[in-house]
């Protein structure tokens, strides 16, 4: 069986999936903004393997499982949506009112294992990514594809939403932009905490359907 046909019409309504701004965009946006470009590849790196994990479940049948049970796809929620307001709220209460010098830059970023650990977080407890990569493997995907062939279409997805996110720190924590940012810090800061409060609101607030 041509499995290519099915490859790409999994490989484009991921990669549409991916560019749509969501928490995810906005998670790397501020860390690779307010932190470094380090954090913000790292926390692309950590999106990229969430991605791994919602594949292992749909293949194994536990995302069924969770897409069939309220109480299950509710803690999930409110677990991802607590995460995004947490963070949010930490960028609220920052005191950083100017420009700080590129020592303390360094001194406040995040270690890797922090962004890494903030991208898997972000990702793995997206009930929405849930439903996605469920639809994914039980709509699109045909129920004859081998194992192996939906374990390298996991893989390609994996790999691609890493390279984006990548793209989009290196594109942000570019000297232009971040320069322009940090002219006005203090506000930034609290623009990006209140977007990720805004999305872990609307996240805890969706429905089951």
């Amino acid at each position: 069986m041509n499995y290519l046909p099915e490859f790409l019409i999994v490989a484009l309504a991921h990669f549409l999936a991916v560019i749509s701004p969501g928490p995810d965009f906005v998670l790397i946006t501020r860390n690779s903004l307010i932190y470094s470009r380090k954090s913000g590849i790292y926390s692309a790196i950590g999106l990229g393997l969430g991605i791994l994990v919602h594949v292992i479940y749909s293949l194994v049948g536990i995302g069924l499982v969770i897409s069939q049970s309220i109480l299950l796809f509710t803690i999930i929620k409110f677990l991802g949506a607590g995460y995004l307001i947490y963070i949010g709220f930490k960028s609220l209460t920052s005191h950083s009112s100017k420009v700080v010098n590129i020592k303390e830059e360094q001194r406040k970023d995040l270690t890797k294992f922090q962004a890494l650990r903030m991208g898997f977080i972000t990702n793995v407890t997206n009930p929405k990514a849930t439903l996605f990569f469920l639809s994914l493997f039980s709509v699109v995907i045909s129920p004859s594809t081998p194992n192996f062939i939906k374990v390298l279409y996991g893989l390609e997805m994996s790999l691609v939403t890493c390279l984006w996110f990548i793209f989009v720190a290196i594109l942000f924590s570019h000297n232009i932009i971040k320069s322009r940012v940090n002219k006005i810090q203090n506000l930034s800061s609290k623009f990006m905490g209140a977007i990720l409060i805004a999305l872990g609101v609307k996240l805890a607030l969706s429905s089951h359907k």
